[in-house]
């Protein structure tokens, strides 16, 4: 599988979904949005292009690659093992997503880490552009813990292939501002995580935020204690955020949100600080937007 198919694959795939996924936040949203969507589309857009530039410019070596090396000479878990292709590929998905699960856990709960994380958490507001907004250097880091992933289990390049895409188009999907009926969102989400899932751990109440961390199958934080249902607040009424980064132009322009982790306190939504469910529930009540000029909030 040449590096071409893979960058090929993923375009065609993450172009469609973001397109699907637009037309469907037209259509049905889920919320209102607060914050201007043009400028706040273009910052998002553009800190995912320039990580895939960069992410490729400093890390020669893809996911793929890696596993077609690996492959090659033998290396990994897998190959200790014979068995039918179907089966070598899905529990290469389960291993790779509880992986991701974990990493996530582990950039809100090491303070360094969660300092590039909190690039992601900062947005106002919350859509499919959000699925894709990460500092530069957590795709770097986390491009790297994929390809240790790879060299320690040894997956087909089709099950690496098939699980990148699957991540990146669950990771828009969750992201998305899209409306799902609640039945239908209560049976998706015993396999999938949903939007309305996903949404409670962008909440600026930091119980919340610590809950709910998969990307993809919602598996995880059901069986490792860290599901939580729904926002204290309701969908329609919970803040999205974080509490010390509300000024619009830092957190949802380029430029600011580059310079978030080297400018900003930590907050108070690491792991590590003592989480007392719902102690730390803020007052229900509209927090005026920090914006430095009135014509660019929303209409």
């Amino acid at each position: 599988m040449s590096s071409q198919f893979e960058v090929t694959v993923r375009t065609v795939f993450f172009v469609g979904v973001l397109l699907i996924l637009t037309v469907w936040e037209l259509l049905a949203p889920r919320r209102r949005l607060r914050v201007r969507k043009a400028p706040r589309w273009t910052s998002n857009l553009g800190l995912a292009f320039l990580n895939s530039f960069l992410s490729r410019f400093l890390i020669p070596v893809t996911a793929v690659g890696a596993s077609i090396a690996a492959e090659s000479r033998k290396w990994g878990l897998f190959h200790f093992f014979e068995w039918p292709a179907w089966l070598e590929i899905g529990l290469a998905i389960l291993a790779f997503d509880l992986a991701i699960y974990l990493q996530h856990v582990m950039f809100h709960a090491v303070p360094a880490l969660w300092r590039l994380h909190m690039v992601h958490h900062a947005d106002l507001d919350f859509d499919v552009t959000t699925g894709v907004r990460f500092h530069t250097l957590e795709i770097v880091l986390s491009s790297l813990f994929k390809l240790a992933i790879v060299v320690l289990l040894g997956p087909s390049s089709l099950a690496v292939i098939i699980f990148e895409v699957l991540l990146n188009a669950t990771a828009m999907f969750n992201h998305s501002n899209v409306r799902i009926p609640d039945w239908l969102d209560r049976i998706i989400r015993r396999v999938i995580v949903t939007p309305d899932m996903h949404r409670v751990h962008h909440s600026v109440i930091r119980c919340e935020a610590n809950s709910n961390f998969g990307f993809n199958l919602s598996w995880w934080d059901i069986l490792l204690g860290t599901y939580r249902s729904d926002p204290v607040d309701g969908h329609e009424q919970m803040r999205i955020g974080l509490l010390h980064l509300r000024n619009e132009l830092q957190v949802n322009r380029l430029p600011g949100m580059l310079a978030i982790p080297f400018q900003s306190g930590l907050g108070e939504y690491s792991v590590n600080d003592v989480i007392e469910p719902f102690a730390d529930s803020i007052p229900p009540v509209d927090e005026p937007m920090i914006i430095a000029d009135k014509k660019d909030e929303k209409r």
